[in-house]
């Protein structure tokens, strides 16, 4: 919730201060950045079903190989995403309907939003390691924390300095990075098997297999039903930059809410 909540923060800010055209481009983002997220959270999934389990038998030696081939792997499917991305703002964006007036301003929100995914993803896996061993408290702290400086830094780079669509977007991946630095580094000072070393990182293949495998069918699932939100906002960016721009203050406001 508090991720999508990153998207939210922006529509209501660029809504209030930078108009409609600007809220309408961000509005056309929202289901390809919850697609996004579905799909990354799903697949964490592996990761933390494998370290629970290791947690739970007390293989010590098996929870270690699980951290730190998360901790790689994590990483790895981050800048790939990242990449894809940078390279498919714009047919992702055509695919949903976005109109050519606010095309540009769409994509260059996404564009910075997908330098963020990299943290976005670490985040997500670090997170389900600590909540594997029973940590529940920082992860939902870093989270809070890392929210608090998205809506801060969407006050100063759009009301104080008027970046518009990139202040925002910035904004929301510097407080990605923020999170994924708290976490990494509450890993690698966790007293016990769950700690990581990131000397220590590299990919064990049956471990990557098995995490690929349990994650990518959980988060495939979380995509298909992701697929319809984003052919209900190409209906919606069928009817023109007011209406998206209304239909992303609705939504906003009630995710908000």
């Amino acid at each position: 919730i508090l991720q999508l909540a990153y998207n939210t923060a922006d529509s209501i800010i660029v809504g209030r201060y930078a108009g409609h055209a600007s809220l309408a481009a961000v509005g056309s983002t929202t289901s390809i950045i919850f697609l996004i997220i579905t799909l990354f959270n799903g697949v964490s999934i592996g990761a933390n079903y494998m370290a629970a389990r290791d947690f739970g038998a007390q293989d010590d030696k098996g929870l270690f190989r699980t951290v730190h081939c998360a901790a790689l792997l994590s990483v790895i499917l981050g800048l790939l995403a990242c990449v894809c991305g940078l390279l498919l703002s714009t047919p992702l964006l055509r695919w949903a309907d976005a109109p050519e007036d606010v095309l540009p301003l769409s994509v260059l929100y996404l564009r910075i939003y997908f330098l963020g995914v990299p943290a976005l993803v670490v985040y997500n896996f670090g997170s389900v390691l600590l909540r594997a061993v029973g940590d529940t408290f920082y992860p939902l702290l870093f989270m809070i924390v890392s929210g608090a400086l998205n809506v801060a830094l969407n006050l100063l780079l759009v009301v104080v300095i008027p970046l518009d669509v990139a202040g925002v977007a910035i904004a929301t991946s510097v407080s990605q990075l923020l999170s994924a630095v708290l976490v990494t580094v509450r890993l690698c000072t966790f007293r016990g098997p769950c700690r990581l070393d990131l000397r220590k990182i590299r990919l064990y293949p049956d471990r990557t297999g098995q995490m690929l495998q349990l994650g990518f069918s959980a988060g495939l699932q979380g995509v298909l039903f992701s697929a319809s939100n984003v052919m209900i906002q190409s209906a919606i960016n069928s009817f023109g930059p007011v209406v998206m721009a209304g239909s992303s203050a609705a939504s906003g406001n009630c995710d908000f809410l």
